[in-house]
């Protein structure tokens, strides 16, 4: 069979139906695309790698639009629904604990504290990390973090890595994973030293971006409208004036009609300037925007509520209020529901991986602090200690005040501050155990 050069490709790619670039693309469904991963292995990369997709343009929506990591940010409501996901994810302690009995210890001398919420190398913040890892997840399926260790196996710093430079891998047994990675040098590690952080529909491999399943012709549709928009408006003049002339006209007088009046009336810049001067019994009549047109705002309305359902993020937390009630009987419901049905699974995913890949072992484990969810709704926080302190009404307490002042970072007032509340016993409190 003879293989068909890139250059050969490239020349012909954009004749429809070309049959060098079907079969280009046959070949490289069969035999796959090999690289040097540069340290002696060779890495092969299947056809469906999410990489190859984006590379030779499958990735396209049913609207024609290349929908990629990069284009797709571009549209506002994709733009919105990735930083409202990564920062509240990127806004909530990572506490570490250690399991006691029935019970649970807050472990506060640990390095992992600092890699996790302030620094977890000199590059990066941890704020900026789990933003990283949360738009790769979104956008890209997978996000990848290097476990740099000293010559004792200790965790000295977590690396983010570019998607781009980290290619996963299945050993030959099949029962574990190797990375390739190029990111300023080239190098393989075994899984134990990679924190991978897919996305939903993890396979053991890959699992499945939400613009390339669930928003790619969403997000598709969404970028060709803003295109046409920004036509339409960049043309002032097109589609609102025809003009009419008392006989008929040859068409290079036509065309010549039409580049002078494009040349003096059209786009922002000429709008409203000048006066439109006919003579020789020619007439201008204005001419409304079409149906199809006016309906272009509802359109590009409904493309946002379809982004926001793929991403489960609330319409109004991206400036969608018109489906305020589809969630629930308020923004308040829909925002719970958000916390709940989005932001959990996502930290779910995140705390395993940490705890199998830093800890593996049962005594310890990573935990983000959900209830920092209700530091911006000082309602919800206080009815929430009201219920943990106990009391006529609430029953028995499961928080000391002393408790929740640590976590408004007040100092302990000890004595009675510190004796959980139990109903029945009139005055008779129990120190509280550590949080």
């Amino acid at each position: 069979m003879t293989t068909t050069t890139w250059d050969d490709v490239q020349a012909r790619a954009t004749v429809p139906g070309s049959p060098i670039l079907t079969q280009w693309r046959a070949e490289r469904e069969a035999t796959r695309a090999i690289r040097n991963a540069g340290n002696g292995a060779t890495e092969t990369i299947a056809s469906s790698d999410p990489r190859v997709v984006e590379l030779f343009g499958s990735n396209r929506a049913a609207a024609g639009m290349a929908v990629t990591a990069e284009s797709a940010m571009r549209v506002s409501a994709v733009y919105g629904c990735v930083t409202r996901i990564a920062g509240v994810i990127s806004q909530l302690p990572v506490n570490v604990y250690e399991r006691i009995g029935t019970g649970r210890k807050l472990v506060e001398d640990t390095p992992y504290w600092w890699m996790l919420n302030e620094q977890p190398t000199a590059r990066f913040t941890a704020a900026s990390m789990w933003e990283q890892i949360t738009s790769h997840k979104l956008l890209r399926e997978s996000g990848f973090v290097f476990i740099g260790r000293s010559k004792s196996g200790a965790v000295r710093e977590l690396i983010p890595l570019p998607y781009e430079a980290v290619q996963p891998d299945r050993v030959q047994s099949g029962e574990r994973l190797k990375y390739f990675v190029q990111d300023v040098r080239t190098y393989g590690c075994d899984q134990d030293d990679m924190l991978h952080f897919p996305g939903f529909g993890f396979d053991g491999l890959r699992a499945r971006s939400v613009i390339q399943w669930a928003a790619r012709n969403a997000t598709g549709n969404a970028m060709a409208m803003d295109e046409y928009s920004g036509r339409f408006f960049a043309n002032g003049s097109h589609h609102s004036i025809v003009i009419e002339a008392p006989g008929q006209m040859k068409q290079p007088a036509v065309d010549a009609l039409q580049q002078a009046y494009a040349n003096k009336y059209s786009g922002l810049d000429n709008a409203h300037r000048l006066p439109l001067v006919l003579t020789d019994g020619l007439k201008a009549k204005e001419v409304s925007i079409s149906a199809q047109d006016a309906q272009l705002l509802d359109a590009r309305k409904f493309q946002v509520v379809d982004i926001a359902r793929a991403f489960g993020v609330p319409p109004h937390l991206i400036g969608e209020t018109s489906a305020a009630t589809s969630w629930g009987s308020g923004l308040e419901e829909m925002t719970r529901a958000f916390m709940l049905f989005t932001i959990q699974p996502h930290l779910k995913r995140l705390e395993q991986e940490l705890n199998r890949k830093l800890f593996r072992t049962s005594r310890y484990f990573f935990e983000f602090d959900r209830d920092a969810m209700l530091e911006g709704n000082s309602k919800a926080q206080a009815d929430y200690f009201r219920a943990a302190l106990g009391g006529p009404g609430s029953g028995q307490g499961w928080m000391t005040a002393d408790e929740i002042r640590r976590k408004k970072n007040l100092p302990p007032q000890g004595g009675e501050a510190d004796k959980l509340f139990h109903p029945g016993t009139a005055g008779t409190k129990t120190t509280g155990a550590q949080p």
